[in-house]
């Protein structure tokens, strides 16, 4: 191989190190004639492994799984879950990590293929992927990236002329998926449920020195550990009620340790708002809607807690107390945190007592009228930008009038209110009816679309060129618009 053609991976594989009832050696299953759609480059400069000039066709045998690189060590991870709050045994069914790559700045990143053929905990799946829902999870995990919302982060995708069957014939695809870890809390539910302590306890030790080293030589680390874990699900989850953003999904083995959205399956983009919006078309009772998610992150986070109850004490009615009061905490955190970040969209640079009203009154204005959530926030920041006949609604106006009184003690710091809803409010999220549009072009053979698509979603945050494309809110509203996991 010449060194043209060669990526610099510097794996350094230490989930083997565990007990090996936690993975299962595996290899991706090779592809016919595989064929580059999408790389990332912006992500392999991070990783340190500069793509930009490789062939494509070299490119497309590495990410397709065809040709493994050197020092790869591939298994797929064993792991449980409760998924719409029923408990099952799992694993990673059509996925295979890689290895854990060590960039230069010594971060650790886990590369994983995810549609890359069956493997020991398949079940009844095909192991396979579709070109569609690989597409949608590199879109939608680089907006988020670009929104500042920790994410895991999408590197290549790769077709090939395999068709997959769905409910109707769809292009096979493999996605490259780059992760800080794939640690979920139904890992530790597996081993939890196995009663097996002793893999339970390295699985603690290691997700702490992997993500939590702060509290290595803490007094109790597991209950700092549930602690820390808590903090960074509630940020997570404040940061997806920020820009609108609706998992569809959030099942106990798509919570990451690390802290990072995983597994965008039927995820979407809130668009007219209203709390009790979902958008998957298997969540047929609202259990994963817009307004559930804070509640459902602070179930998964009890479910986590329950696995280190032995743990937490030798007696188990005070470990599970123990347990109980910790998670009960969650409520109060995450009011605070979303009551801040809430504050910072409208432009607040402190706190009075009033200022959740405002804030409430606001949303119901919003669901009354059905007006357009990430819209209506813009608006605030440049009104004239819009000629949407809804912000001339009189309860509007007065609302604004309200707003503006508060602000008017900002006098002398109007460039920090701005700033600050600046940096609190997209302008550009994946709007659901641009994604699709692009999806279907994608799967007729013509990329443009989605090209177009994540060079918009790179700025978020500036009003570009064309905006006005962003802003639609109608065009799969009157259809009843549904997501489906397909991932």
């Amino acid at each position: 191989m010449t060194n043209k053609n060669k990526i610099d991976w510097k794996f350094k594989n230490s989930y083997l190190q565990l007990p090996k009832d936690m993975q299962s050696k595996q290899l991706p299953e090779k592809v016919k004639n595989p064929k580059l759609v999408l790389i990332n480059n912006n992500l392999s400069n991070e990783l340190g492994i500069n793509l930009s000039n490789l062939d494509p066709e070299y490119l497309a045998l590495v990410f397709s799984g065809n040709q493994l690189p050197a020092g790869s060590d591939t298994i797929a991870m064993a792991y449980a879950g409760h998924q719409f709050g029923h408990f099952t045994i799992l694993g990673d069914g059509r996925a295979i990590l890689i290895g854990e790559h060590i960039n230069n700045k010594k971060q650790r990143y886990e590369i994983q293929f995810k549609g890359s053929g069956k493997t020991e905990f398949s079940r009844n799946g095909d192991g396979k992927a579709a070109l569609g829902p690989m597409l949608r999870e590199y879109i939608i995990s680089e907006a988020m990236y670009h929104l500042n919302i920790p994410t895991t982060r999408s590197l290549a995708v790769v077709k090939t002329d395999e068709k997959v069957i769905r409910e109707t014939e769809l292009t096979r695809a493999i996605l490259t998926r780059v992760a800080s870890s794939h640690i979920r809390v139904g890992t530790f539910q597996y081993f939890a449920y196995k009663k097996d302590d002793e893999s339970l306890k390295s699985l603690v030790n290691y997700s702490i020195d992997r993500h939590y080293a702060e509290i290595k030589n803490s007094e109790n680390i597991y209950i700092n550990l549930i602690d820390r874990l808590m903090d960074k699900q509630i940020d997570l989850v404040v940061n997806w009620m920020r820009v609108g953003f609706i998992h569809g999904v959030m099942n106990t083995d798509n919570m990451a340790l690390s802290g990072e959205t995983i597994d965008y399956g039927p995820c979407a983009f809130m668009d007219k708002y209203d709390p009790k919006t979902v958008f998957s078309s298997i969540d047929h009772f609202g259990r994963y809607a817009y307004y559930n998610q804070p509640s459902i992150t602070k179930w998964n986070l009890a479910r986590f807690a329950e696995c280190l109850i032995p743990f937490l004490d030798t007696n188990k009615d005070e470990a599970i107390k123990i347990a109980t009061n910790k998670i009960n905490e969650f409520d109060k955190k995450y009011e605070k945190k979303w009551l801040k970040m809430m504050s910072d969209k409208i432009g607040l640079l402190d706190t009075e007592k009033e200022d959740e009203v405002l804030i409430l009154d606001l949303l119901q204005w919003m669901h009354s009228n059905k007006a357009d959530y990430t819209n209506t926030f813009y608006n605030l920041i440049n009104e004239k930008i819009f000629s949407n006949q809804v912000y001339d609604n009189a309860d509007f106006l007065t609302w604004k009038d309200r707003w503006k009184m508060r602000l008017s003690k900002y006098k002398n710091k109007m460039d920090k209110v701005e700033e600050k809803m600046k940096f609190s409010n997209p302008i550009i999220i994946p709007r659901n009816y641009k994604v699709e549009e692009a999806l279907s072009a994608a799967e007729s053979g013509d990329m443009s679309l989605v090209e177009i698509l994540l060079k918009a979603l790179e700025k978020p945050y500036e009003n570009t060129s064309n905006l006005k494309d962003f802003q639609i809110t109608e065009k799969l509203n009157k259809s009843g618009y549904k997501t489906y996991c397909g991932t």
